[in-house]
């Protein structure tokens, strides 16, 4: 396993290093970790502006990033150290969690903290979040990512982030701020953010034989030219979100799905899906193939039959998904 050591502190740059490891690096794995300033990151498949607290985010400088994976908001700051592992792989390996949350699990664990892996994607500590994780596949490669709360701006977390009521009645919570916690306060010795990732890193080191990686000038180019032309820009962040006619919203245990449709003539004219769900392939080529379909159940039944649907939603069928579209 290859470590690259970074210093960024904007997101852009964090994600753009991630695609370069998954679409060019030559290695079989890599492993990183970063601290961001304020920023919220939001899934690839997320409405932004549903996601945040625009007033606040904007009063506050709090950069809004859009990652590579799906999966739900989550925001960092200087107390919330984040890691990434980005492996070959294969499409069997998503939704996998449990393989990449061990190391980071079992290090807490050394330092005390009664760490867990809980639900889809989520690391807690006596029933509280302290960590999420995300994955993204492409052509054997895998990245799976995760933030840790260490010692997060809790009041800031919880105003920057906005949370739909379906989500908070699913999971029997009341907000933001009562589902997540700092693993500074479960700690039985006192340490820096930089130390807990140096422990982990040291901890992995047991079992994995880890190389620093030292990126050449000529990666570094292209990781910021992707950081300016593709990460940072309006339209990867936040997208053109046209007025849609019916929006059909549930939560189903691949996560929430978010549909918005503009019907005419009774056919799909347009179709955005939105989320925190994981994908095997690209949402983009479901949206496009419900383009133009007739707006009718038995019809999308009969012309989704040959799609393998959990490509896209993991569990779900194509009867639950046309009924779900349509009633």
């Amino acid at each position: 396993m290859k470590y690259v050591k970074t210093d960024w502190s904007i997101p852009y740059y964090n994600f753009a290093l991630e695609e370069y490891l998954m679409s060019e690096a030559k290695e079989d794995s890599y492993i990183f970790f970063y601290v961001h300033k304020p920023s919220i990151i939001v899934g690839k498949h997320q409405n932004t502006i549903e996601e945040i607290n625009k007033e606040f985010v904007d009063d506050n400088d709090i950069i809004v990033a859009r990652r590579l994976s799906g999966g739900g908001a989550v925001y960092h700051d200087e107390g919330n150290l984040n890691f990434s592992f980005v492996q070959r792989a294969e499409k069997s390996d998503v939704n996998n969690f449990e393989k990449f949350t061990r190391p980071i699990i079992n290090a807490l664990k050394e330092l005390g903290v009664k760490a867990e892996l809980s639900g889809r994607n989520d690391i807690l500590v006596e029933g509280k979040k302290i960590s999420g994780n995300a994955q993204y596949y492409k052509k054997g490669r895998i990245l799976s990512h995760g933030t840790l709360l260490f010692n997060a701006d809790m009041s800031n977390l919880s105003k920057a982030l906005k949370v739909k009521d379906l989500k908070i009645k699913s999971k029997g919570i009341k907000s933001v701020r009562s589902r997540v916690a700092n693993i500074k306060d479960y700690m039985e010795n006192d340490m820096s953010i930089f130390h807990l990732k140096n422990y982990i890193l040291n901890y992995i080191a047991k079992n994995t034989e880890i190389d620093e990686y030292v990126l050449s000038e000529d990666e570094l180019k292209k990781i910021n030219k992707a950081a300016e032309d593709r990460f940072s820009t309006w339209d990867w962040n936040w997208g053109n979100s046209p007025e849609y006619e019916i929006q059909k919203i549930n939560k189903f245990p691949c996560g929430l799905i978010d549909i918005r449709l503009n019907i005419k003539d009774g056919k799909i004219k347009d179709c955005k899906i939105y989320g925190d769900f994981f994908t095997r392939r690209n949402i983009e080529e479901l949206e496009e193939f419900l383009h133009g379909k007739v707006y009718e159940r038995d019809i999308i039944k009969r012309d989704m039959k040959n799609i393998n649907l959990s490509d896209y939603f993991n569990g779900l069928n194509v009867e639950e998904f046309a009924e779900f579209l349509t009633v």
